[in-house]
């Protein structure tokens, strides 16, 4: 069963608690939200490719950290910068774009402090061709950006994490290409008023 990116997002705004649905919101910045991938091929170098720009909600209070996410991600926007390879991404064994146009992260609560020292997690469920998992985001660096008399409050960041394509059902070329799957996320989102 196919779930739109709006029913998504519909259900899990629900599932969130009422005090993440009290906190500020922000919208992605659509020129700044990709997801960045990497495999091992061969044993020689890496592939990479990303996806989106991103879609979705944040929920966020930067004065306390807690906030609460849902992001959709477009899968027909894969691209490596080599179409045929695109192509063969596309296809049903692997990333099956036509049956499954869209994948998803959501974090019901998550808290991060705006420059801290210490590591932090973001930990959540990632969606792809229907099967799900936990993903923990690492924070490589997270900021936000006060707001000035002509801009909105910006907060955003980079997020690195890794998972098994063959959780997922993408199989195909194991153990030639590795079953581990680097991810970089980049995301802004200014806050809403």
């Amino acid at each position: 069963m196919r779930l739109s990116a709006w029913a998504w997002l519909a259900a899990c705004a629900a599932a969130w608690s009422a005090q993440a649905a009290e906190l500020p919101r922000y919208t992605l910045d659509s020129e700044r939200s990709f997801v960045h991938w990497e495999v091992v091929h061969f044993s020689t170098s890496t592939m990479r490719g990303r996806f989106g720009p991103l879609a979705g909600e944040v929920r966020y209070d930067p004065a306390s950290g807690r906030g609460s996410l849902g992001l959709v991600i477009d899968t027909t926007t894969l691209s490596t910068g080599f179409r045929i390879f695109d192509s063969r991404l596309r296809q049903p064994d692997l990333f099956s774009t036509e049956a499954y146009p869209q994948a998803f992260f959501s974090a019901g609560a998550f808290r991060l402090v705006p420059g801290a020292a210490a590591p932090q997690e973001l930990r959540g469920e990632v969606t792809i061709k229907g099967s799900s998992a936990p993903l923990a985001l690492r924070a490589i660096r997270f900021s936000c950006r006060p707001a000035t008399a002509t801009t909105a409050e910006v907060c955003g960041g980079d997020f690195e994490a890794q998972l098994l394509r063959s959780d997922f059902g993408m199989s195909f070329g194991l153990p030639f290409i590795a079953d581990a799957v680097r991810l970089v996320i980049q995301v802004e989102a200014r806050r809403e008023p």
